[in-house]
């Protein structure tokens, strides 16, 4: 399986801007500019898809570890915090909020730990990762 995604750039880094396409067409010519990663602007920015992209790919994971262990969960909510200082991503925050009915603590820890290091954007991401995971 290969994805990808195109980027386009005009002008310089900081007066410029661009847009960003996705295979899928859900980001179609989505505007990205550095007020839009640096400041408050309009449009997306490379951290908020790192955040997406981890969000989604820790919380599939948990679902599948979760599955694979007998437990149907409810509701998984991942929130994902991407700290973006002195020109690199230093951390990835994972928040998760869980419902899954019939788990012990101690099982839903080790899934959540397993997910938090084997989901493919995990891997792929070298910065410190961290979760706070609540069980309802």
């Amino acid at each position: 399986m290969k994805r990808n995604a195109n980027a386009v750039w005009q002008g310089t880094g900081k007066e410029g801007n661009g847009h960003l396409t996705t295979q899928s067409t859900v980001l179609n010519e989505t505007q990205y500019s550095f007020n839009s990663r640096f400041a408050e602007g309009v449009g997306t920015n490379p951290e908020e898809l790192i955040a997406a992209a981890h969000a989604g790919c820790f919380t599939m994971k948990l679902s599948f570890n979760l599955s694979g262990a007998g437990f149907v969960p409810e509701k998984l909510e991942t929130k994902c915090e991407i700290t973006f200082e002195n020109g690199e991503i230093t951390l990835s925050h994972l928040i998760l909020n869980a419902s899954v009915p019939e788990i012990t603590k101690e099982k839903f820890d080790e899934l959540v730990a397993d997910a938090e290091a084997n989901c493919p954007i995990s891997k792929l991401l070298n910065t410190k990762i961290s979760v706070d995971a609540t069980l309802a």
